[in-house]
């Protein structure tokens, strides 16, 4: 040590020491592959909170202490913050006889009294749907495998009753129920099938529609509505597994590609007591029009319905009355380009309730009479609806999100729910970004999450009838102090406006150390189509941090929300895209980087890349083929190269139908642009993806072969849409991502 200070002590030292001391500090704040996948920057959500009736406490589930690797059910009193264990891992160990059980889900009676825990699960398409259900009585502390008979990991959807008697569940594609005090079990349908679907959906219903949990109690916990979809006739598309065994097989799906038969749907009610089942009669076809939402009317025998037309351009709030079989229309809506499916359809009483409609340009809420159709707006400002949080009857407000002037943020807002005021910012203003609450029964008490790009989420528990935060809850200071080691690790929010006078959102991640007097090559992460932003000011996990150690390798990333993306900008934008998918939004993305380029002489017009996943990966393909001069390489994962290849649903909504719009379905597919290419092209599917299938990629190879277009392939055997399946293949994606467009650009 003595001689190492002593070298230090010359002035060829101290420059090695300030060298090394620098070299250190820059070493800690490189972002790296290795560090994002290691979890360095990650930090820990609060997780879902289940409030109590009265509003005093809240529910979490959190690790245990005693048992490693399961979980506790935790009570925590929300003014004091004293926390207790509710139900521990161990004691459901000792109750299910030695074995741990993993809580993944569960439901609380409304006494707390017992609690219906969801385990083992298995995916169904996107998530975790299909497993087994535990009833833990905590007066006796026993623990009730449900559905004991039924084969393992087949139940779904299990819940309650509203007199709490009974849980009601599917397995097998039919609706059991099963008497908490007896456990005697009733089977209610029992036609289930792989082609008669009772309680659950198909693949395109679950999702187009986002439709899962098929089955509906009344509030007298007598009958249960439920949907019953038959597929017969539904085209198969069939995958093939070349791995697990030494002979391959085909794994079948029956997925309606656009302009093909669709799943027959109807409504049906299942009396518990007798097993009568009541099937309403359609009012039209029931493979050409769809069932999108359903509820029992509040104290009646009447289920209300949307009810859609095959084009998805007319709407229809539909009442049935069960009991007579007489159906009324409430509500009617009609457009030239397609509705969008209403998730806030709210019963405010017995006989109105809430609705949100974009009928005069904005996305607004309204009150509208289920016995005289009157509809009342609640506010008339000229702004979206985000979305709806929920209504406070007693107070007189409803509650919703939405972001006047910025379409990249998302406060919560309130309005009188009699109408004739203006709505009103709710949301503290010193808070920027992107903002949720999940307020208590009562509305005394929320919890409030916000973020923002580069800022990790901060959630406090908020008095919220004051709006005044009581205390802090979680911060996710452990990641910000290690991110804010980072330079520019803060994206810049901006606009552009391009050549054709549109306004275009985006975001810029810019290299640790950036020069505006240099050039630097840029890369674009692009969706651009009506499922989802790219841009929006809030803290975006990992896609962030693989961006951000992308601009460490000296590139500057960006990202574009052109026109028909889902941004709260009114109809005409989302709307403008009709039967013009990926060809309004490339050109808003290429007439945007051209003013870029005009604005910003640091970017390198030379060095333009592009990158996208899905919808994302067709746009990249789009705008390689399409305008070839402005990008140098490209990567597309799980593209649609062919409209025609997707779903009825999805496709038809923004497309309408092939067999009327054939030229429409040409001029939007990229398979047929492929001459245009010029720069590099990095193509990769999953074989096993059921929602965009790995034909759509074979099809492209087979023209891109044919037109002597030269690019490369990555196929991951037997991996879904999100290509994540198996030991090490999220690393894997990314990490050839990530060197495909250093080499590209930057190299």
């Amino acid at each position: 040590m003595q001689n190492l200070f002593r070298l230090f002590k010359t002035g060829t030292a101290a420059v090695l020491l300030i060298t090394f001391i620098v070299s250190a500090q820059t070493e800690q704040a490189s972002v790296t592959l290795d560090k994002v996948f290691s979890g360095y920057y990650s930090s820990r959500p609060f997780g879902k909170v289940i409030w109590d009736s009265q509003g005093k406490s809240y529910y979490r589930s959190e690790m245990s202490k005693e048992l490693n690797g399961y979980n506790d059910i935790t009570v925590t009193d929300a003014l004091s913050g004293e926390k207790s264990v509710f139900i521990s891992a161990v004691k459901l160990q000792e109750a299910n006889g030695g074995a741990p059980l993993y809580i993944e889900d569960y439901t609380l009676t409304g006494q707390k009294d017992k609690v219906l825990i969801f385990t083992n699960s298995e995916r169904v398409w996107r998530q975790n749907t299909r497993g087994d259900y535990f009833l833990y009585d905590f007066a006796s502390g026993k623990l009730k495998k449900c559905g004991k008979d039924l084969p393992a990991s087949s139940m779904m959807f299990a819940k309650f009753s509203p007199d709490e008697k009974y849980i009601a569940y599917v397995s097998k594609n039919n609706i059991y129920t099963e008497e908490l005090a007896t456990g005697e079990r009733k089977q209610l349908t029992t036609d289930g099938s792989v082609t008669i679907i009772n309680g659950t959906f198909d693949w395109v219903y679950e999702e187009e529609f986002g439709l899962r949990d098929g089955f509906r109690w009344s509030d007298d916990g007598k009958k249960i509505a439920f949907w019953k979809l038959d597929a017969s006739g539904v085209g198969e598309f069939l995958m093939i597994n070349n791995t697990d065994s030494i002979y391959s097989y085909t794994i079948p799906v029956q997925y309606p590609k656009a302009g093909q038969t669709n799943s027959a749907c109807r409504l049906g009610v299942v009396e518990i007591e007798s097993g009568k089942i009541t099937m309403m009669e359609e009012p039209g076809d029931p493979r050409n029009n769809y069932i999108a939402r359903m509820e029992w009317k509040p104290g009646s025998e009447e289920v209300v319905f949307q009810y859609l037309n095959r084009l998805q351009n007319n709407l229809k709030i539909i009442s049935w009355d069960y009991s007579s079989g007489k159906t009324r229309v409430i509500k009617e809506e009609k457009e030239q380009t397609w509705i969008d499916v209403n998730d806030v359809f709210t019963w405010l009483d017995d006989e109105d309730f809430l609705w949100m409609s974009e009928e005069d340009g904005w996305r607004r809420l309204y009150r509208v009479s289920s016995e005289s159709g009157k509809v009342t707006p609640l506010f008339t400002e000229s702004f979206d609806v985000i979305d709806f949080n929920k209504h406070d009857l007693k107070g007189g407000y409803a509650y919703f999100y939405a972001s006047p002037g910025n379409a990249t943020q998302k406060y919560l807002y309130r309005c009188s729910l009699k109408g004739g005021k203006p709505a009103e910012r709710f949301t503290s203003p010193e808070i920027k970004g992107m903002a949720s609450y999940n307020i208590s029964p009562d509305f005394s008490l929320a919890i409030e999450s916000y973020s923002r790009q580069g800022v990790p989420t901060v959630t406090n528990l908020l008095d919220f009838r004051e709006n005044k935060v009581i205390r802090e809850l979680n911060n996710g200071e452990a990641a910000l102090k290690k991110l804010m080691e980072v330079p520019n690790h803060i994206p810049e929010m901006f606009t552009v406006k391009t050549g054709s006078g549109v306004e275009i959102d985006g975001w810029a991640i810019y290299p640790p150390d950036f020069d505006p007097a240099k050039k630097y090559p840029v890369l674009f992460y692009v969706y651009g189509e009506p499922a989802s932003q790219t841009v929006t000011d809030n803290y975006q996990g990992f896609y962030y941090l693989f961006h951000l150690a992308l601009a460490n390798r000296g590139m500057i990333v960006m990202s574009l929300d052109g026109r028909g993306t889902p941004a709260p900008k009114g109809k005409e934008w989302r709307k403008s895209i009709y039967q013009k998918i990926g060809v309004i939004s490339s050109k808003d993305q290429s007439e945007a980087l051209e003013q870029l380029l005009k604005e910003r002489p640091y970017m390198d017009a030379a060095r333009i890349g592009i990158w996208g996943w899905s919808g994302g990966g067709a746009m990249t393909l789009n705008m390689l083929f399409r305008y070839p001069d402005q990008y140098i390489a490209g990567c597309a994962v799980a593209p649609v190269t062919s409209q025609d290849l997707y779903d009825t649903i999805y496709e038809e909504r923004y497309m309408g139908l092939p067999q009327q719009s054939p030229e429409a379905y040409r001029e939007c597919s990229p398979v047929n642009f492929v001459s245009g290419l010029k720069g590099n092209l990095f193509l990769i599917h999953g074989t096993g993806d059921d929602n965009v299938h790995y034909q759509n990629s074979e099809l492209l190879i087979n023209e891109l072969v044919k037109q002597d277009k030269y690019f490369r392939m990555l196929a991951y055997p037997n991996r879904s849409h999100g290509i994540y399946e198996g030991k090490n293949t999220t690393r894997h994606i990314f990490t050839n991502i990530y060197s495909f467009m250093v080499d590209e650009l930057v190299k």
